[in-house]
């Protein structure tokens, strides 16, 4: 009986919890000059989330210093990867000036930052 009557005092509290958001799969973003299709952020994190990683250390944790408002998108903790415009993506190498931020505990896409147009080693975040 008592268990019954907890199961009724739960019941209007599930009913009133929000409906969650599907997770946001990358979207298109521009990085300077340079734009990205939604597919290709979508490589990238593909990419880094595959295990298949060379010897420059990506993906690796972004520990955003720059203090980048990603909450649109996801809480972290972040992880970044190289953005290429190749069909391939980051192969290794030069990882170049962008890059995609996303959730290191379920791959969702966070944001796009780029060297470009930053001071020193620093980060600005592009455009999305």
């Amino acid at each position: 009986m008592k268990f019954s009557l907890a199961l009724l005092a739960i019941i209007p509290a599930a009913l009133a919890a929000p409906i969650l958001e599907p997770r946001q799969s990358g979207v298109s973003v521009r990085c300077g000059s340079v734009s990205y299709s939604s597919s290709q952020v979508n490589r990238a994190i593909n990419n880094a989330e595959s295990g298949n990683y060379d010897s420059s250390g990506y993906p690796h944790t972004y520990n955003n210093y720059e203090g980048f408002d990603f909450s649109d998108y996801c809480n972290g903790p972040y992880k970044e990867y190289p953005l290429k415009s190749s069909s391939s993506g980051y192969t290794g190498g030069s990882p170049g000036a962008d890059r995609v931020v996303y959730d290191a505990n379920d791959g969702t896409f966070c944001g796009a930052i780029t060297h470009t147009g930053a001071s020193g080693n620093n980060f600005v975040q592009c455009y999305y």
